[in-house]
């Protein structure tokens, strides 16, 4: 049985569980499933054990820093880790060794972590599924000829999987709630400037956050505290008073609103899907809250603007690399990096003066709402070699429309549907919300039962 963050650290607290043992089942686990799961770029066993036994000091003489001491977790590899390699999942740095930590790397030491190593991207968290790079896209441990997303897809195989407890991810158009969402885990796309980004390789610096995924919206919320807080040197932080989540909110009285056009009509999910977001709100309608139909501007208006300014971006970042040494980005990245080089001045400036009409009608159509909720993903996880490389811009997503916006929003798993495969639905919130878009994450967890499954084979 694979312990929730939540309850291993309840269990080293008690000295039930050693911090040794717990990391070496994880590292058991990674030699057993790596190879075809992908889900670690590079295991560091050695760091792993030295952090383990430091924990288990702690632990023996009663001096433990917290829920996080002994816990076992990875590193999405665009998270710079001092004297680890970090790759960005990239030919382009395949060598590259950094000298310092980024800072939430550093946040998660302090409190005490294992680092059981560094874990498989798209790459830049941009181009994939792609195969002509020298590390395998990660698979999905329900289905290993199945999809998982991206870009933190190594962090939502991982964490399916068991292989870690938890893990870093970023988000810049739903790469953390999308993994979820297919590896049927949970994780959570804070506020925008909850969490420093300095130290993680940037995509698009206006829609980049950094995020946890864990296999609860309990253990997310554990991992969301050590990590948040102000960073002057990041431009995007944002100065609050230290996070404290309270996971245990009562929902009654709370208005939740469907935001029924994007998953029925803007962009039609599977039946799976659809009865996973519709015995949601039933649950929590018995939890006492109102449930109220809500229309924002179309997903289409959402991913026009945003993916113009993601592309427009991650163009500013990679333009020197892409004018020098292109091939030495994968097939996939170099096509979708290329459309960025296309655009000019007025079309990123036009894109913004979009985005800022879609927040003001966005706050404007959810006035004395507590939560919204659709889809994460349009349905269960696709194969993995038909998936387009163009897949995501094809058709509008559910999640970029919140990068946009800045809102947190955390992926809840809803039930199974082709194939077993996982559904879930996303839960929104407006900025600064986050503790309470977890806490209704956790009552959903609470009330559905689909926490008890895990992939054959776990």
């Amino acid at each position: 049985m694979i312990p929730t963050i939540a309850e291993a650290a309840r269990l080293i607290a008690a000295k039930k569980v050693s911090p040794v043992e717990l990391t070496r089942d994880c590292l058991s686990r990674i030699a057993k499933r790596n190879e075809e799961l992908a889900a670690f770029i590079l295991v560091t066993e050695e760091r792993a054990m030295a952090d383990a036994r430091a924990a288990e000091e702690r632990q023996m003489a009663g001096t433990l820093k917290g829920r996080l001491d002994g816990i076992p977790i990875g590193h999405k590899d665009i998270y710079t880790t001092a004297g680890i390699a970090t790759t960005g999942h990239s030919a382009q740095m395949q060598d590259h060794v950094p000298d310092s930590d980024a800072v939430t790397v550093t946040k998660w030491r302090e409190a005490g972590v294992v680092l059981l190593g560094k874990l498989a991207t798209h790459e830049f968290a941009f181009g994939g599924p792609s195969f002509d790079l020298p590390w395998p896209p990660a698979r999905n441990p329900w289905d290993t000829e199945r999809f998982t997303a991206g870009s933190s897809s190594g962090t939502a195989a991982a964490v399916a999987a068991g292989l870690v407890l938890g893990g870093t991810g970023s988000d810049t158009g739903g790469s953390i709630r999308g993994p979820a969402a297919l590896c049927g885990i949970a994780g959570i796309k804070p506020t925008y400037g909850l969490c420093s980004r300095r130290g993680i390789l940037p995509l698009a610096q206006t829609l980049d956050h950094a995020g946890p995924l864990a296999w609860t919206t309990e253990d997310c919320a554990i991992l969301l505290e050590a990590m948040a807080g102000h960073d002057p040197a990041d431009p995007g932080s944002v100065d609050r008073p230290a996070l404290k989540l309270d996971i245990e909110q009562d929902m009654r009285g709370r208005r939740i609103g469907v935001i029924r056009h994007f998953h029925e009509t803007d962009h039609r999910v599977s039946d799976a899907t659809l009865r996973g977001i519709e015995e949601s709100c039933a649950i929590f309608r018995r939890l006492g809250a109102e449930i109220v139909d809500v229309k924002l501007p179309s997903l289409q208006e959402f991913n026009a603007a945003g993916w113009l300014i993601l592309m427009a971006e991650a163009w500013a970042i990679h333009e020197k690399w892409m004018r020098e040494r292109p091939m030495k980005y994968s097939e996939g990245l170099r096509g979708r990096l290329a459309l960025g080089g296309l655009l000019s001045a007025g079309d990123y400036i036009q894109a913004q003066r979009k985005r800022r009409s879609l927040i003001e009608r966005s706050f404007a159509a959810t006035s004395g709402i507590d939560l919204l909720i659709t889809a994460a993903q349009p349905g269960e996880a696709p194969k993995i070699r038909e998936v387009s490389k163009w897949a995501s811009i094809e058709r509008p997503g559910f999640t970029i429309p919140f990068n946009l916006t800045g809102w947190p929003g955390v992926t809840v798993c809803t039930g199974f549907g082709e194939g077993g495969l996982p559904v879930a639905a996303q839960l929104v919130g407006h900025p600064w919300s986050d503790s309470f878009v977890l806490a209704a994450g956790h009552a959903l967890e609470r009330e559905n039962g689909h926490r008890d499954r895990r992939p054959f084979g776990v």
